[in-house]
């Protein structure tokens, strides 16, 4: 079976990357609009990418007719954000503040979650979450000629409740994180397997 993304349109291309690319893990992201309004919106399209200075993307999608939402809209403005990590717990509070709401609705308020303040950006933590990470944006890079946008922020304070950790790391089996699927699919990280990283011995032939 071949899929020339040429051919298909923007809906089926989405549908078909959001199915294959699993599981991915969800950035749930607080902002404020220079207003003062606080949001909170679940983004999939998110990853870690370097270490040294630690750095994160994630990639918004746009609103019909090519409208910003309001995720996207607060970080520019405000060059801050805050990523909280989505445990099971929190699934179903996360998944209200996936709701399109107006950009004057207070999505802590709605959602019923508790804004704790941070320590070096303006948007607060969620106090539900586990684990947090304060940003600053480091830049926003357009993609395609349709209004993609990746936004690159650098962490600039981590955040993690002691009761995710063990050993002095922290333990998935405690975090239990939930990770995004197609369409309405969640998925749990409690089925794990271990794989040793085999390295190369140049004295072996």
């Amino acid at each position: 079976m071949k899929l020339d993304p040429v051919e298909m349109s923007t809906l089926d291309v989405y549908r078909l990357m959001i199915r294959t690319i699993v599981p991915r893990p969800i950035a749930w992201i607080s902002s404020v609009s220079p207003d003062g309004v606080r949001n909170i919106a679940p983004f999939s399209f998110f990853t870690g990418i370097t270490t040294d200075p630690p750095t994160v993307c994630f990639a918004p999608a746009r609103k019909p007719g090519a409208v910003k939402k309001d995720t996207l809209a607060n970080v520019e403005a405000t060059g801050e954000f805050v990523i909280n990590v989505v445990s099971e717990e929190q699934s179903e509070a996360m998944n209200d503040t996936a709701t399109d709401y107006p950009p004057e609705v207070d999505e802590f308020e709605r959602a019923g979650l508790t804004p704790v303040a941070s320590e070096i950006v303006s948007p607060p933590r969620i106090g539900e979450s586990p684990i947090h990470m304060e940003c600053k944006l480091q830049t926003t890079v357009a993609v395609g000629n349709k209004g993609g946008i990746l936004v690159i922020g650098q962490v600039v304070m981590f955040h993690i409740d002691p009761r995710v950790v063990a050993d002095g790391k922290v333990d998935a089996g405690l975090l239990r994180a939930v990770g995004r699927l197609g369409g309405q699919e969640y998925c749990r990280t409690t089925d794990r397997f271990v794989l040793e990283r085999k390295k190369f011995r140049h004295d072996v032939t």
